[in-house]
């Protein structure tokens, strides 16, 4: 079969197979190599190239952000992936169960500020907006309504998990001023979420090197760079009060290699919001 051709069923239902396997061990926190994945794949399916499977991939974690669900770092979502790929992926978590206790152990795992970062490397540049067009399904409608969990939002609750993003985000902005020579600067910066309470629209107060203050919101996520994630409405009012000063940092892959990220203005000058959830998915 040409890489070009419409996917089969049978072509559909092994590569969601293979791809939930590797999520499912991803959440457990147990290793596996993708490309011996990949390569055993590639053996089943009809004349398709590595690439193709690729572009598969990502749209599986497509389908896995629409249904507010973790995917596998690395397989960035692309969208307009067919509708029978999202039945089957949905019919492989319903029969499925333990994909559904992975989740649920992984987002309520607590965390703890971790030690030895090498704080020179943290910040990363932010995911390119993406250029895909949005498919919508009309006819589809999510079928896994009696065990749907929003693991997006169940993590966004995880304390433990917000406090150590907040902590290792302090001694980076310290390390940030403190380099630049501004040690005055650095011994300034306050944990506003904890010394005023959480309901500024922010959670560090710091500083550019000129002086002026930045105001920081921080989210974090032990997953993919990409990952949704939910701010209230006072936050969003916030940032675009204090567009010139508000940075929304982003810590992704927290509990392997954490790494940061800057969003600064208006929230909504990156993402797409839900204007009754304020789920926010990067453009």
């Amino acid at each position: 079969m040409a890489t070009g051709q419409h996917w089969t069923d049978r072509e559909i239902a092994l590569t969601v197979a293979d791809y939930m396997k590797m999520l499912t061990l991803e959440l457990a926190g147990q290793s596996y190599n993708k490309t011996a994945h990949r390569r055993a794949l590639l053996e089943q399916l009809d004349g398709r190239s590595k690439g193709a499977v690729e572009l598969k991939h990502q749209n599986i974690s497509a389908v896995l952000r629409d249904l507010n669900c973790f995917w596998i770092p690395g397989y960035k979502p692309r969208g307009n992936y067919q509708e029978a790929l999202a039945h089957y992926l949905e019919a492989w978590i319903n029969t499925h169960p333990e994909f559904d206790r992975a989740s649920q152990f992984a987002v309520e795992q607590p965390a703890f500020m971790p030690s030895g970062i090498e704080l020179s490397k943290l910040l990363v540049d932010a995911p390119t907006p993406s250029n895909e067009v949005k498919e919508t399904h009309p006819t589809y409608a999510v079928k896994r309504s009696p065990s749907k969990r929003d693991y997006v939002a169940q993590e966004a609750r995880n304390s433990a998990l917000g406090a150590a993003g907040e902590l290792l985000v302090m001694e980076y902005e310290e390390f940030r001023l403190r380099s630049a020579g501004k040690k005055a600067l650095a011994d300034r910066i306050e944990h506003v979420s904890q010394s005023q309470g959480d309901g500024l629209g922010y959670d560090i107060l710091s500083y550019e090197i000129s002086g002026k203050e930045r105001f920081l919101e921080v989210k974090t996520t032990a997953f993919a760079k990409e990952t949704p994630f939910y701010a209230s409405r006072n936050e969003v009012s916030f940032s675009e009060e204090f567009q010139e000063q508000f940075h929304l940092y982003r810590l992704f892959e927290f509990r392997k290699s954490p790494k940061l990220f800057s969003l600064p203005g208006a929230i909504g000058n990156h993402c797409s919001m839900d204007p009754v959830s304020f789920i926010c998915k990067l453009r």
